[in-house]
């Protein structure tokens, strides 16, 4: 059987999670949808549980584990942030033991949040050696690795994201959705072609971590260099082995580059105009938008606000 998730899948992960996650909002935006001569709705994230949509793919992934080896009691992860921080919430629920490992780049924010919720945090000097140490961590501790985004249950979980924007907005035919490892993405492009087989699935990338631009390219998962970016969720390389790239690969229309200047007027105009505050990672869809590279004229679009989680200062330097 294929390790990759299927519509099945994240219909179970909707019925895992209900009692953890919450069904977010979806907001229709005037401004956007002036911009792009479309009709475009904000999924908000923004407000879930833990600031982003990565609690889905952590409760999914964590209580399937429990069920399935009950005698588990300690997870190892490495996160940018957000993944961290649902991990770390969802272990709590669950009184798991759980450390993750996480690059000097995590904003303040995630990280104290992250330990407050009774993790361990393990530093690395850039996300690409976090993922390294975390899968030693857990190869020489017996411990359960648990990746952000490679994951069946993680992906699965994700997708819930796009079952509720559907349910609410059925002539959505557009998504777009920020990209880093891609579970949110591949989730999502999962459900559009069992929901929506002529709909579009566009994932929006940091320039600054190039990714799937790179992999696409090149046809294989290929190691980019990663520079500083407001986007830090997203910045990083995937696993070699990743199931993204071939869902990515096979299901997803296109990957736009996101200028980082397009982040930072993105959560800028968001504030201003919304009255909603972004991290960079989920302004990155928003900037795909505002760069008019896509598109977009007559379509019904969901844009998927993926989380909150910033630091203050970040915020003040944008908005000053």
């Amino acid at each position: 059987m294929s390790t990759f998730p299927t519509i099945v899948d994240i219909e179970a992960a909707a019925r895992r999670i209900a009692g953890f996650s919450w069904h977010t909002p979806i907001l229709h935006s005037p401004w956007l949808s002036d911009v792009t001569g479309a009709d475009v709705w904000l999924k908000l994230e923004t407000v879930q549980t833990t600031g982003s949509f990565k609690i889905r793919g952590a409760v999914n992934a964590l209580v399937a584990l429990t069920e399935s080896r009950p005698g588990v009691d300690t997870v190892v992860t490495a996160s940018a942030g957000n993944h961290g921080v649902a991990v770390a919430w969802t272990a709590k629920q669950l009184g798991l033991r759980v450390r993750v490992h996480v690059p000097a780049t995590v904003p303040a924010v995630k990280r104290s949040t992250i330990a407050a919720f009774g993790a361990i945090v393990v530093d690395a000097p850039t996300y690409d050696e976090a993922e390294v140490r975390a899968r030693e961590d857990a190869a020489t501790s017996g411990a359960v690795y648990l990746s952000a985004y490679n994951h069946r249950d993680v992906i699965a979980g994700a997708g819930t994201v796009a079952l509720e924007m559907l349910a609410d907005q059925p002539g959505l035919d557009t998504i777009v959705v920020p990209l880093g490892g891609g579970g949110l993405l591949s989730g999502t492009a999962i459900v559009l072609r069992a929901h929506r087989p002529d709909g579009l699935a566009i994932g929006a990338e940091a320039e600054a971590s190039p990714v799937f631009t790179a992999a696409l390219a090149e046809g294989r998962t290929v190691e980019v260099r990663v520079e500083p970016t407001l986007a830090d969720g997203l910045a990083g390389n995937m696993e070699p082995d990743s199931q993204t790239f071939a869902i990515v690969r096979d299901l997803v229309d296109q990957v736009a580059l996101v200028a980082e200047s397009s982040i930072a007027l993105a959560m800028r105009e968001l504030s201003q105009r919304e009255r909603l505050i972004a991290e960079g990672a989920a302004a990155t869809a928003v900037g795909a938008l505002l760069q008019r590279g896509l598109d977009l004229k007559g379509r019904r679009v969901g844009v998927i606000l993926s989380g909150r989680n910033v630091d203050a200062g970040v915020i003040a330097s944008v908005l000053g």
